[in-house]
């Protein structure tokens, strides 16, 4: 046992040092384990008063002692060591040999000495005084522990990023104070602009009498406007005589060749209108002006995930098809916008990225009046499509939106912000996963499209990626009324007719366009296009009467009351290969319809007369007109559709 071995290794840790330190790291945003501690162990520390004597202080300390003692100080010259060696041992034998001296020579070395210390003190003066250097209080909460050395995180897109400089404690929300700095430098230099646009008194002196004159400078603000309006007007003039063919065939042209092709109609070509930025963007969305017929909005973006990139919204008119007459650019692609039509300047538009806003074209601005942010519950996904409603009881403006993140939100102008409402969740049927510990988590349904009842305010449908069309209630906002399995595939556009107050139509990129009636769960009528469908429209002129656009570049246009089978038209719009037709409208009065493509093209086309038939008049008796003819006539084909349904 007494030669036994056991091996013991030394190492540099130190045993009593903890492993368990946690702290919280602000970069990955979350508590980690401290893996590096100090291994050092100190037993013994002094602190030393030595002094180097080469050293400044040194030698001011050296003159001190020796001129205190009476002795000559020792001015070392900067000289090799060995020839200082040489004159110290010099030294040493002349000492030797003058040991035996007589005091009258000692007492002369002492004057001499005396001499050499005054003239030494004449020469150099007194060292200054240094001001001894204050210690850091390092309990004061300025200075010390108690500051972040990282601002904590903050959500892009509400504001911008703070200054390196603010560095405040945590508990203080130094996001209001450095927004309020931002609030109050943006006045200060809105201020300074006002000062330098107004005119500003310019004195001269008048060499004859010797008279200082002053006079205002003119503004060329308001010369500028007026340019601008007459240079406007000359160029819709200029615009007039270069398309007057077309202006021409878009008021008094109509094809006869449409008597000789039965019930079949055209398509004529108008203008076409494009814009040099937008090349390269597809139309995402187009809506007319609902006091200004001849004014219609375009949004511009990119349905390609990967293509991802800025957009632009563009208002044009049909007086100027060569430029727009209102520009706006922004950061994200526009998905959809939507007029208000009782306030027709006001546009709400939605963006890939989530985000909402408001424009008014009664503002010279190129920024939005109002946008959300992450603050104010923006959504997570791109926005498909917004719709104004009618304003709520404080007269405050509102409108809906649908997102691909499952939510459907009602957003309202309270003085200066949008204030945002969840009114529903989309919920996706049978999609619960498992999550961990035995939880089930849902999934929230993508929502496509949808769109609001005419006459009752509360009734809305939803169209979903999965192809599901859910028709839901404001009241309700945990379920939905009724659930109809109407598409193979996502939902591209839904649309209750603006005739029958039961009747709407969608279109899907399963080739198909459906007409139901939301009081039974099958379709009225079924068309297969052979091609996915982009966009579906109803026509305000008529309650039998649709058109919708493939990706082929094709239009096709239909009268149920004429042929309930085909399309009485079809024509492609689109010449350029590996180009797509995104979205058609109805102009609200004139018979003309625009289509837009992936190539950022605006094609103005006009319906021939067997496209926009009128119920003929009956011997001895008025033709009648207006929304409940078109809703009777709606319904006769209704009710012809059912009866088979009825005898089965």
């Amino acid at each position: 046992e007494l030669k036994q071995e056991f091996t013991r290794t030394l190492t540099t840790g130190n045993p009593h040092t903890p492993r368990n330190i946690i702290r919280y790291s602000f970069k990955e945003r979350a508590y980690k384990l401290v893996e590096h501690m100090d291994q050092t162990a100190i037993h013994f520390t002094l602190n030393g008063n030595l002094v180097h004597r080469d050293s400044d202080e040194g030698r001011r300390q050296s003159i001190r002692l020796s001129t205190d003692s009476g002795k000559a100080p020792v001015v070392e010259e900067e000289a090799p060591v060995e020839a200082s060696a040489e004159t110290s041992e010099e030294a040493e034998v002349k000492d030797e040999e003058h040991a035996g001296d007589t005091e009258g020579e000692g007492e002369a070395e002492k004057a001499e000495t005396v001499e050499v210390t005054e003239a030494a003190e004449a020469e150099e003066p007194p060292p200054p005084k240094v001001p001894e250097k204050k210690l850091a209080n390092q309990f004061n909460f300025i200075e010390r522990a108690s500051t972040t050395h990282q601002n904590p995180l903050r959500e892009k897109g509400c504001q911008s990023d703070p200054a390196p400089f603010l560095n405040f404690s945590a508990n203080v929300n130094q996001w209001d104070i450095y927004d309020a700095y931002v609030e109050e430098l943006e006045k200060i230099e809105k201020a300074k602009e006002k000062e330098k646009s107004k005119p500003q008194a310019v004195k001269k002196e008048d060499k004859r009498s010797g008279r200082r004159f002053s006079y205002v400078e003119p503004q060329h603000g308001d010369s500028l406007s007026k340019i601008s309006k007459a240079a406007k007007i000359a160029e819709r003039m200029v615009n007039l005589n270069t398309f007057d063919d077309i202006a021409q065939d878009f008021k008094y042209f109509e094809d006869a060749s449409d008597e000789f092709r039965g019930q079949e109609g055209t398509l004529l070509p108008l203008w076409k209108f494009q814009y040099d930025k937008t090349k390269k963007l597809a139309v995402t969305a187009i809506s007319w002006n609902p006091k200004y017929t001849d004014l219609f909005a375009v949004g511009y973006g990119s349905y390609d995930f990967l293509k991802q990139g800025h957009g632009m919204l563009l208002l044009y008119t049909l007086k100027n098809p060569s430029f727009p007459e209102y520009v706006f650019s922004s950061e994200s692609g526009v998905m959809c916008l939507d007029f208000n039509s009782e306030h027709p300047y006001l546009l709400a538009v939605g963006f890939y990225d989530g985000n909402v806003a408001i424009y008014n074209l009664k503002k010279a601005a190129s920024q939005p009046s109002y946008k959300s942010c992450a603050k104010s519950g923006k959504h997570t996904e791109p926005v498909w499509q917004v719709k104004w409603q009618k304003d709520d009881m404080d007269n405050n403006s509102n409108f809906f939106s649908v997102s691909s993140d499952g939510r459907i939100v009602s957003w309202t102008l309270v003085k200066n912000e949008l204030v945002h409402m969840d009114v529903i969740k989309l919920s996706a049927e049978g999609t619960e996963m498992q999550g961990p510990e035995g939880l089930q988590l849902q999934t929230l349904g993508c929502g496509t499209s949808f769109d609001f009842h005419k006459k009752i305010d509360y009734l809305f449908l939803v169209g979903t990626e999965e192809g599901k069309i859910y028709k839901c209630s404001k009241s309700y906002s945990s379920q939905f009324l009724d659930v109809f399995e109407a598409h193979h595939m996502a939902v591209d556009s839904i649309s209750w007719s603006p005739f029958h107050l039961k009747v709407f139509i969608s279109c899907s990129s399963d080739w198909t366009v459906k007409i139901w009636d939301h009081t039974i769960k099958t379709p009225m009528f079924v068309y297969d296009l052979n091609c996915p469908v982009g966009d579906v429209a109803w026509s305000p002129y008529s309650s039998t009467v649709f058109a919708a656009v493939t990706i082929d570049g094709k239009a096709h246009v239909f009268d149920l009351n004429i042929n309930k089978h085909e399309a009485l038209c079809t024509q492609l719009v689109v010449t350029r290969k590996k180009n797509k037709t995104t979205h058609i409208q109805f102009n609200p009065v004139y018979p003309v319809i625009i289509v837009g493509d992936e190539q950022g093209l605006i094609t103005c086309l006009k319906l021939s007369p067997n496209l926009r038939k009128m119920p003929k008049e009956k011997k001895g008796q008025e033709m009648k007109k207006g929304p409940e003819v078109e809703m009777a006539k709606l319904e006769k084909l209704l009710s012809l559709v059912r009866e088979p349904e009825s005898k089965e």
